[in-house]
């Protein structure tokens, strides 16, 4: 007699034999999602669709639309990726998966593209996902899967496998074709219907797929020459110090070379920056005010402070606004539809005050500037500003790249500047570390540093804040007259010594304990790197401590 369970999804009560996997569960529920349903958490935990079920349950599925549901909508798609260059151009060949890029990855492969084979690609890839074969899961023993993946030539996870210490480890096969993921997968190729090429030049092209910030269809690919050519900066600055991937820069750890590599990375940002400041005092008698704008965590405050320390030492005195200062008061602070405060609205900004009081300092009054008291949720006029001959005027804020900022002030007149973390790191050359994961990472431990605020909070306004970056900050990057970079390559391996205590001590019936773990897992294969070294003007002391700019 086959016994049965009961499992629980959305507010229904199925009884199934014991037993049955999740993607056949799936299949009851297929029309409730707009996308392929791709993973499942039963019981709080997340599992691939192959998982069976062997007790009563509570099931949550997830489709693309969801965070979860997009790692694996991405891994998936890479993978797919791969196997379609090896289908048509050999086993020898592979791709090199690089950065993110306006809502999708930019990949490099080890053979020479043309629009043809771009499309010739595209073809072959919708044929495997028409043939919908298995994605299956295999244990494998460690050492045998390094030895695999150095004898087709993917040195790069043979030499990342090397750092971890299981015995046996989670490859995955499509037909001949084996690879390793830090992503739950999609089970068979026919749940990757949603994805796109773009041929961008000989040896790059751009995957894309819907996000979960534009989940009703695939935008025309946009390129962004700026941040496109920091990244490959980032790239070529790697490639110099022969650090590709978290395997190389372990090598530097363990082989007592991290102080000369912190040192010359820091020179390197250093260098880039004080080239800003030599642009905008060449355009000294055009220029006005220089605006920095960047999303969360990128190092805004230390690398604004540093800007105006580099123009000092040109001759210019910088003076400073914050945007924050310039929010309207509480009562007048628009909603979000759940009726919490929507501080990062453009409509939360007091602008006629802001352009009102930039018009008279470019005039040479005086104006009694605001402070914002976040307690009170008011503005208080205490501290005066002048500009003088030599005086020139930074404001910092998310929104200070949109256009309708200080309308009446030529474009001419202002310089824009957007920062951001771009991290060039790859875990391997199919498994990127995100700019984004690099992002929470600082800001974790910045909050948990700062505030005491847990990482279970950090993670909690996270989406929110993602949120608000890609409607307030992402629009307005091609605004900027220069992009400057802000990771520094050896940070990861700072931050994990920072973040993992905390991570670890999120309990097991957290909600949030599936993303901990997700992040943990990343960065079990970084070696920890000690914050001595760091100079106390760095950008990563903005997060870590001991900044300069913080004892002032």
């Amino acid at each position: 007699m086959i016994e049965n369970v009961v499992v629980k999804v959305f507010d229904q009560e199925l009884e199934v034999p014991k037993g049955t996997t999740l993607l056949e569960i799936s299949k009851s529920f297929k029309e409730q999602y707009q996308y392929p349903i791709l993973l499942a958490s039963v019981n709080g935990v997340y599992h691939e669709l192959n998982d069976r079920i062997e007790e009563d349950s509570y099931i949550l599925f997830f489709d693309l639309t969801s965070r979860v549901g997009s790692r694996a909508h991405i891994a998936g798609l890479t993978f797919l990726l791969l196997k379609a260059v090896k289908d048509l151009y050999g086993q020898e060949e592979t791709i090199f998966v690089e950065h993110s890029i306006d809502k999708g990855i930019y990949i490099e492969t080890s053979f020479h593209l043309d629009k043809d084979k771009v499309e010739q690609l595209q073809k072959q890839m919708q044929r495997l996902v028409d043939k919908n074969l298995s994605i299956k899961r295999m244990n494998v023993e460690r050492l045998d899967a390094i030895r695999y993946f150095e004898k087709v030539n993917h040195f790069s996870k043979a030499k990342i496998l090397r750092y971890n210490t299981n015995t046996y480890i989670t490859l995955y096969r499509i037909e001949n074709v084996y690879d390793y993921f830090y992503h739950l997968m999609p089970v068979e190729t026919g749940l990757l219907k949603d994805f796109h090429l773009t041929y961008i030049h000989e040896k790059g092209l751009v995957l894309q797929f819907p996000t979960i910030y534009d989940v009703n269809a695939m935008q025309k690919y946009q390129h962004h020459p700026l941040l496109f050519q920091v990244f490959e900066e980032a790239r070529n600055f790697g490639k110099t110090l022969k650090i590709e991937t978290v395997a190389d820069l372990n090598e530097f750890v363990s082989t007592g070379k991290i102080r000369e590599l912190i040192r010359i990375d820091e020179t390197f940002q250093n260098n880039r920056l004080i080239e800003i400041a030599k642009t905008i005092y060449q355009k000294r008698d055009q220029l006005k005010v220089i605006l920095l704008a960047g999303p969360s965590s990128s190092g805004k405050t230390t690398t604004t402070r540093k800007l105006c320390m580099y123009l000092r030492s040109l001759g210019l005195e910088p003076k400073m606004l914050s945007m924050d200062d310039y929010f309207l008061d509480r009562k007048d602070t628009p909603h979000l539809p759940n009726g919490d405060y929507d501080f990062d609205s453009f409509k939360a900004l007091d602008l006629s005050l802001l352009d009102e009081q930039v018009e008279r300092l470019f005039k040479g009054e005086t104006v009694t500037i605001p402070t914002f008291n976040f307690f009170t949720g008011n503005k208080e006029f205490k501290d005066t500003m002048q500009l003088g001959e030599n005086d020139i005027l930074l404001i910092e804020g998310i929104h200070a790249l949109n256009d309708q900022l200080l309308a009446r002030i030529p474009r001419s007149a202002k310089y824009k500047i957007y920062l951001s973390a771009l991290t060039e790191l790859k875990m391997d050359h199919h498994n990127r570390f995100s700019t984004t994961d690099n992002r929470l990472l600082r800001r974790m431990v910045r909050d948990n540093r700062t505030r005491g605020y847990s990482i279970e909070h950090t993670l909690a306004v996270w989406p929110n804040v993602r949120k608000g970056e890609e409607e307030n900050i992402f629009p307005f990057q091609d605004e900027a007259d220069i992009v400057f970079n802000t990771e520094l390559i050896y940070e990861l391996g700072v931050l994990k010594t920072y973040a993992e205590p905390l991570l670890y001590s999120v309990k097991e019936d957290s909600p949030y304990y599936e993303e901990v773990k997700r992040l943990l897992n990343l960065l079990h294969l970084i070696l920890p790197i000690s914050s001595e070294d760091i100079p106390d003007d760095s950008i990563l002391r903005e997060f870590v401590g001991g900044s300069y700019f913080n004892a002032k």
